[in-house]
């Protein structure tokens, strides 16, 4: 079975809050935007058209991963609950049957 999101954020603030928090908000975010370039990168070598090589899908599976971790990274820092922010995108959390 798949980890949850609250599972996934719990295990990167049980493993890396403290060094994360010395590190702040601004530098959290810098690691977390390098990453999304790498993503850029990443997808660019798959982008249609053209078939991927084995080793570059795994690299693009390997920089979402990343960018999730850092984002969940930030979100810890910054005492966001990811699984509650979600609410937004589901039923149980829309204003008036409609998301923004």
């Amino acid at each position: 079975m798949a980890p949850t999101l609250q599972a996934l954020q719990d295990l990167i603030r049980d493993r890396y809050l403290a060094t994360d928090s010395a590190r702040g908000t601004p530098g959290t975010f810098m690691w977390f935007i390098e990453e999304v370039g790498e993503l850029a990168t990443a997808l660019q070598a798959c982008a249609a058209g053209r078939s991927p090589t084995d080793a570059e899908r795994a690299n693009l599976s390997e920089e979402f991963a990343d960018v999730l971790a850092w984002l969940m990274t930030l979100a810890n820092v910054n005492g966001v609950d990811l699984a509650e922010a979600m609410r937004k995108y589901t039923d149980s959390g829309r204003v008036d049957g409609v998301k923004d």
